[in-house]
């Protein structure tokens, strides 16, 4: 379904997004976007905003559950605007929000939902869910110079930290339930990515509440939404396998020339596959065998 701005979107849909899950897509390029609303409309998310560019078009756009939304990704600050807009717009709907070639995965996606793990998650009085951002890759950047190869995906298997969130307002005691989280492309090229970017931990799933605001760093105003667990036990988290670190840095001239392949001793082929991900601790099951 197509709408002419985000204004008609929202006025147009306002009564009708009901209590999701909904997924807001944001299309920075034409890189996988067929294939991003694809995987997400499988995963069983009840409807797909699409977030794009005037100058791309994709298939899926028929489908009576994906909404284009002309809409400048690029623009300052784009992203979180866009998502407290459809916050205030269906408060009590959990929404999840990511990039194109981006795919959400959580534990036993490929025999449970989307709808069945949030039900879960509910359950155990959570509001939100930490996701890591795993960077995916290329092997061959001779033959994919893009970085963006679904059949030849790669990603790292090890390399992955947290350290404790400082609390602004009291460096000498850390936040609690929050931790920064880093590796990937990210850790191994740091000297091409800005301190600010270096995180791969995003709240990327979480139920909309009125008050409820998302930052540029994607964590919220509410600090119990940023955090990994509740007091009690570990919680279910997730992963977005994502190939948006390396085409970026494959498609800045002040990183390209420098980067003839990403793969190093710890890399290993994307199986895609949820226990795979388990199996490497980067994600976490929690309480729902």
């Amino acid at each position: 379904m197509e709408h002419t701005g985000f204004d008609d979107f929202l006025t147009r849909q306002r009564g009708r997004l009901g209590a999701g899950p909904l997924a807001l897509i944001f299309i920075e390029d034409a890189v996988e976007v067929n294939s991003t609303v694809r995987h997400h409309l499988d995963a069983s998310f009840e409807q797909i905003l699409v977030f794009c560019p005037e100058s791309i078009d994709f298939a899926l756009k028929l489908s009576g559950r994906v909404h284009r939304i002309p809409f400048d990704v690029h623009a300052v600050g784009a992203v979180p605007r866009a998502v407290n807009r459809v916050i205030e717009a269906a408060p009590g709907a959990w929404m999840y929000y990511c990039y194109n070639a981006e795919y959400l995965f959580h534990p036993f996606c490929e025999t449970r939902n989307v709808r069945e793990m949030l039900a879960f998650h509910t359950e155990e009085r959570r509001e939100a869910m930490l996701t890591y951002v795993i960077d995916l890759y290329a092997g061959d950047l001779s033959r994919y110079p893009n970085a963006v190869s679904l059949e030849e995906a790669m990603l790292d298997r090890s390399g992955y930290y947290a350290l404790a969130r400082t609390d602004p307002a009291n460096h000498d005691h850390p936040k609690e339930r929050q931790l920064d989280f880093f590796g990937g492309l990210r850790w191994r090229f740091e000297e091409f990515i800005p301190k600010e970017r270096r995180r791969i931990d995003r709240i990327a799933l979480f139920r909309a509440r009125k008050g409820l605001r998302l930052r540029e760093d994607h964590c919220f105003n509410d600090e119990e939404y940023n955090t990994y667990s509740c007091p009690w036990h570990h919680n279910l988290t997730a992963a977005i396998a994502s190939f948006r670190t390396a085409k970026a840095l494959k498609s800045n001239p002040g990183s390209t020339f420098d980067i003839g392949s990403f793969q190093w001793r710890n890399s290993v082929p994307f199986q895609w596959q949820s226990k795979q991900l388990m199996d490497l601790g980067l994600m976490e099951p929690g309480q729902w065998f």
